[in-house]
């Protein structure tokens, strides 16, 4: 009589808990699917020549620099990578960027890592329709202070050649653009 009860409560259940793995596998799979952000930033694959400008001091001149970059769409086509090679301050400068778009937080997430220094820049953010760029914030190590520090950061797609991003600073409550840089396919 116990091994019927046992059976017939598993008979009833069977079928909520198969609805329940069918309904969950399929959130996995809309979660995992690259969409049309991951398309948007796989037109970023290719070479790329560069041009950059740094301001050290907001109210001072840019230095410019040039290099190359070469993006890839990596692990089917969810994240883009990006190798950037040039020099700054007359030293070989050579950096890695991770762009992913979250299907689930709905959010782009950025990170950084270059030679010139140990850490990783890490940012979140989303598009805007406005400006029509997606606009990342996050922090970053600042060597100088010796402390964490705010900072935005804009990528924008001007046409299949051309891209940039701006990076900003937080300084006395103000956003300073320390960083522009425009891309141009090879």
């Amino acid at each position: 009589m116990k091994n019927l009860k046992l059976f017939i409560l598993l008979a009833l259940l069977f079928p909520a808990l198969s609805f329940a793995q069918n309904d969950d596998m399929q959130k996995w799979k809309e979660y995992m699917t690259p969409g049309k952000e991951h398309e948007q930033l796989a037109k970023m694959n290719g070479d790329w020549n560069f041009t950059s400008k740094m301001w050290m001091d907001p109210n001072g001149e840019p230095s410019t620099t040039e290099g190359t970059a070469f993006c890839k769409m990596i692990l089917d086509g969810r994240y883009s990578q990006m190798e950037v090679k040039g020099n700054f301050m007359g030293m070989p400068f050579n950096g890695i960027s991770l762009i992913a778009y979250d299907n689930g937080k709905k959010i782009y997430i950025s990170t950084w890592i270059d030679n010139m220094g140990t850490g990783i820049m890490y940012g979140e953010g989303k598009y805007d329709d406005a400006s029509k760029s997606v606009i990342i914030k996050g922090k970053m190590y600042d060597p100088m202070s010796g402390k964490d520090t705010d900072y935005k950061e804009t990528m924008k797609w001007t046409d299949e050649n051309t891209m940039s991003m701006e990076s900003f600073s937080l300084m006395d409550g103000k956003e300073i653009k320390t960083m522009e840089i425009i891309y141009t396919r090879k």
